[in-house]
């Protein structure tokens, strides 16, 4: 649908560019807004911090060279993907190739999805990932993995009193920040939960500053690569069944995607589906991700927090965004700034994790909810009681050449009930 207004004036728009001074500080302040964001998931993957930010600038530089530079979105780490990445390496006993040759395919799904949205249109993707598909995915995904966030949290046997302070200090701080919080200060409640846990663990000898003497002030991120080299790490490409499973989580985010670019659309104005199109759209977002996964980093995405953002600031410039790519990439070369990232304690990370995971997977519910699902309707009951009781089931079914597990075998068992349910309607 044409946007004929604009729901927010906006103080600099889409193709105008704020004068040098101003620009700079609007850069860092959208940096500052996606970095709790886009650090959090290598920290909870055990991936390099480096990485994530190159590929964070990176991405979001491909992505706005595939959408002729019309979209204000910066690209970040997805979360979608942590639990179907943290199994794979775990399937591989800790080695990476599983999970970063999966994320090479999730990519390729976007860029062939893209193709068909050009030729088809969206409705095809409408019919296959309904509502009633895609919140209980999302509440699959937020809380796979939320045994281990319990666990870093130190609520087990083997936690100490010390950690559990840290982490729910850190779960409080970003509880009332996300709550209490007025203006930017609310579109950035992971960081100062992430900060104050950090302080509290400081305080109680939970961190060890050892790495940030021994790093230098200039470094090269620690890439992982698919080929042998002198320098960096590397992986095989490995395109096997936990490497394969991974690509269904891809239609949760194609989907989250696509509602990221609507909203973006009513705050600017401008119909971002149709111009430069959702296709080119989805082009950039899969290639950011396939690029970010051959170095060795995680997925990459678009972020409410980018939406924020710009809807309180009411800036659009995507030579603001650009700029921001810019520093984030040079953020990552700083050895000392990513040495004292990764000292960041597993009970600040785990405080965090149980508000992030329990947010994402409300996020699902959210889904059902506003898009008014009624569960008196028979077929809704089963569709979504069957994907939540596979996905946190630690179901898994073997199919020879593939192996379906977890989140895999809930998407796949979603579309395909709802493809054959009939509607009955709930008085039959």
């Amino acid at each position: 649908m044409e946007l004929e207004t604009r729901k927010i004036e906006m103080r600099y728009d889409v193709d105008e560019r704020p004068e040098p001074l101003l620009s700079g500080l609007l850069s860092l302040q959208h940096v500052f807004a996606m970095f709790g964001a886009t650090i959090l998931v290598p920290l909870i993957l055990g991936m390099p911090v480096s990485v994530a930010l190159f590929s964070s600038g990176i991405g979001t530089l491909i992505y706005s060279v595939a959408t002729k530079s019309k979209v204000p979105v910066y690209l970040g780490s997805s979360f979608a993907f942590i639990s179907a990445m943290a199994f794979a390496m775990e399937q591989m006993g800790g080695d990476v190739k599983a999970a970063q040759s999966g994320m090479i395919l999730v990519g390729l799904v976007y860029v062939i999805v893209a193709l068909f949205v050009r030729q088809l249109g969206t409705g095809w993707i409408n019919r296959l990932l309904p509502p009633i598909v895609i919140g209980p995915m999302i509440i699959v995904i937020g809380l796979g993995l939320s045994a281990s966030a319990v666990k870093n949290a130190g609520f087990t046997s083997e936690g100490s009193a010390r950690e559990i302070l840290v982490a729910i200090a850190t779960f409080l701080i970003s509880a009332f920040i996300n709550t209490r919080g007025k203006g930017f200060f609310k579109i950035i409640p992971f960081i100062f939960g992430i900060v104050g846990g950090y302080l509290l663990a400081v305080v109680l000898g939970l961190v060890d500053f050892t790495p940030v003497l021994d790093a230098p002030w200039f470094k090269l991120p620690e890439f992982i690569l698919p080929v042998k080299t002198s320098y960096f790490d590397h992986y095989d490409l490995y395109f096997g069944p936990e490497a394969l499973a991974i690509v269904p989580v891809a239609l949760v985010t194609i989907a989250e995607h696509i509602g990221d670019h609507t909203v973006l659309s009513q705050i600017v104005g401008r119909p971002f589906l149709k111009n430069p199109g959702l296709h080119r759209t989805l082009v950039g977002d899969g290639i950011a991700t396939s690029v970010s996964a051959l170095l060795g980093g995680p997925a990459n995405t678009t972020y409410g927090e980018n939406t924020g953002v710009i809807a309180l600031t009411r800036i659009a410039s995507v030579s603001v965004i650009k700029q921001a790519a810019c520093i984030a990439i040079v953020l990552s070369f700083l050895g000392k700034f990513t040495a004292l990232i990764a000292t960041i304690p597993a009970a600040v990370l785990g405080g965090m994790s149980i508000l992030l995971y329990g947010v994402i997977a409300s996020n699902g519910l959210k889904v059902l909810i506003e898009n008014n699902v009624d569960f008196r309707e028979v077929r809704n009951l089963i569709i979504a009681s069957s994907m939540l009781v596979l996905g946190m089931g630690g179901a898994t079914l073997d199919l020879g050449v593939i192996t379906l597990t977890g989140t895999t075998l809930c998407a796949f068992t979603g579309v395909i009930m709802n493809l054959i349910l009939p509607k009955t309607g709930y008085n039959d």
